[in-house]
């Protein structure tokens, strides 16, 4: 064993520990707590602690584990709750109560539960990695898929079915290396990216059901968000909303040094939410890994890499992930500690000079992949990294290399919000590269038009802004009708289409085709309403015609009534506007 030498935080220096090697998990001072090994100088090994150094005292031992920091997986993860270091706080809490005792270790995997496992692959047949030798029903909603694991090569010589735990033994393959025994539990080190056979373009958009975002900054599958606000902008409202919506098949929830409310809040509504699309509670398709402002800094690193690696395992099966990040602003904080106790030459702000290769690395582990074995199969993760930048000033360095490495930028705006328009994001500030990308599969699978619709209406949104400044020097009355009219427009925009409820049972989700629906309806007014004054009719009588409500309750329709309604509202617009006009 090695000792303590110096303590300074959560960075321990030790001396003298045997078989030494870079990231290996070590076992510090006489509670055994959990390290990382940092750097290495000669015989001195830098160790970052993910627990409460406080007491510990040089001379205490250090003990290598041997292996790098790593995820247990395997059946069993879903609807788990796990601190950054993936132990259990279902059942810390059982054994320790309310506070994680320091040292303390426990399996993120009930190792006693059995599973029914089926068999897919036979014997004779041979197989590599990714492979998959099997199925088992994890939850109601996801089947656990069973893969060979990297580093394993040969033929199946013996597979058995039946119920099973997952340390048994239930296949045995020949290699070149002699027989090797695999059971249904897995280790994967997070620092290491795993390996896919190619990654493919991003052509097909997350269908969120959130307006705002799939009609005018879209993610595709497999993409990047940076979503940046100040506090009360409404970032986790966007990424609850993302996680119960969003067209992926399993959600990873990373609360990364998020305040110890924000996180109460989410473990205590999932379990209750209920996944819209199969009935059943959304936590059959949810991991969450609950890391809290007041918990030891160094675990918040641990806590991305562990959430990235238990994703990248699913994606693996062939499953859609969606990764949600809150916030990376925290993450980057720990950086900077743990830079600051090793008395690196800081960067801007503070910040170590690596933070922008750690954000592209962690953020390079998404993307839509064709993935290794058989049978062939792709799956996705799409990372939705929420940002906390002090005062709201995107200009600071975690903003600016988060804002370098993903492709769509959703810029919260905390004026949205305390007006109450949510999701509040700002449809001038924010983009998505995606765009061009993904029009191809809107015009084809939604309607031809929707790339135009898209256009016509932010047009009309930048128009407005413009407009607002002519209009606070010289007010609405002096503008002419045509001006009236894009302002008219635009506020029917974006209160009756940008803004979208939550609570609402309808509203909360809206499929494209209602998008499609919603958006062709206000643009035929729009078109209407500039015809009209083209005839030399006034914008008063155009804004005061009835049949205007239509496009507000429009939102309250449900899918199956749109076709009819939608025919009913331009059947009395146009008979309306018919009216002001004379027409026959």
């Amino acid at each position: 064993m090695g000792k303590i030498v110096r303590i300074s935080g959560p960075v321990v220096v030790a001396e003298d520990i045997k078989n030494q090697k870079m990231f290996d998990v070590v076992k510090v001072g006489d509670l055994n707590l959990v390290g990382e090994i940092i750097r290495l100088n000669g015989n001195k090994a830098t160790i970052q602690v993910y627990e409460d150094t406080s007491g510990i005292k040089p001379g205490e031992p250090v003990e290598t584990t041997g292996k790098p920091l790593s995820v247990e997986l395997g059946p069993g993860l879903l609807k788990s709750i796990y601190d950054g270091i993936q132990r259990p706080l279902d059942l810390i809490r059982q054994s320790s109560g309310d506070f994680i005792r320091r040292g303390y270790t426990a399996m993120p995997i009930d190792l006693n539960r059995e599973w029914e496992f089926k068999a897919v692959g036979k014997k004779g047949d041979h197989v590599k990695p990714g492979y998959i030798l099997g199925t088992v029903q994890e939850t109601s909603i996801i089947e656990h898929k069973i893969m060979v694991p990297l580093g394993v090569e040969g033929t199946l010589d013996e597979i058995t079915e039946g119920k099973m735990k997952i340390t048994d033994v239930f296949a045995h393959i020949k290699t070149k290396n002699g027989e090797r025994k695999l059971t249904m539990r897995q280790e994967w080190p997070v620092r290491t990216i795993r390996g896919v056979k190619s990654k493919l373009p991003p052509t097909i958009p997350l269908v969120t059901g959130q307006r705002v975002i799939d009609s005018f900054f879209p993610v595709a599958k497999g993409g990047t968000v940076a979503v940046p606000g100040p506090f009360g902008s409404g970032k986790t409202v966007v990424q609850h909303q993302l996680s119960k919506w969003a067209d992926s098949d399993i959600v990873v929830y990373v609360g990364c040094g998020e305040r110890g409310n924000e996180m109460t809040e989410i473990l205590s509504t999932f379990p209750e939410l209920q996944d819209p699309k199969s009935g059943k509670p959304l936590m059959e398709r949810t991991i969450l890994i609950a890391n809290t402002s007041n918990m030891p800094v160094a675990a918040r690193e641990a806590s991305i890499y562990t959430g990235i690696s238990i994703a990248e395992y699913y994606r693996d099966m062939g499953y859609g992930i969606a990764l949600m990040a809150d916030s990376t602003s925290r993450w980057a904080e720990a950086l900077r500690e743990i830079s600051g106790r090793l008395e690196e030459m800081p960067g801007e702000e503070g910040y170590p000079a690596y933070l922008g290769r750690r954000l592209s690395e962690f953020y390079e582990r998404s993307g839509n992949a064709m993935i290794s074995g058989s049978p062939d199969r792709n799956g996705s993760i799409t990372i939705v990294g929420a940002v906390s930048p002090p005062g709201g000033d995107t200009s600071e360095p975690v903003s600016q290399n988060t804002l370098r490495v993903t492709r769509v930028f959703w810029a919260l705006d905390a004026s949205l919000a305390s007006r109450r328009h949510f999701p509040s994001i700002n449809w001038l500030n924010s983009y998505s590269l995606y765009g061009e990308e993904l029009m191809p599969w809107f015009a084809s699978n939604v309607s031809k038009e929707w790339p135009a619709r898209h256009s016509e209406m932010m047009a009309i949104l930048q128009k407005e802004a413009e407009l607002q400044e002519v209009v606070q020097l010289v007010g609405y009355d002096a503008l002419p009708d045509k001006e009236k009219a894009v302002l008219d427009v635009s506020k029917i925009i974006r209160e009756d289409y940008l803004q979208q409820s939550a609570f609402d049972d309808v509203d909360q989700y809206c499929s494209l085709k209602k998008q499609d629906y919603m958006m062709r309806l206000i643009m035929h007014y729009s078109r209407e309403a500039n015809r009209t004054l083209d005839m030399g009719y006034p914008m008063e009588e155009i804004q005061n015609i009835p049949s205007r409500e239509k496009i507000s309750r429009i939102k309250e329709v449900k899918d199956q009534d749109l076709d009819k309604y939608f025919n009913d509202a331009v059947t009395s617009l146009e008979s309306d506007l018919k009216a002001i006009r004379g027409d026959k």
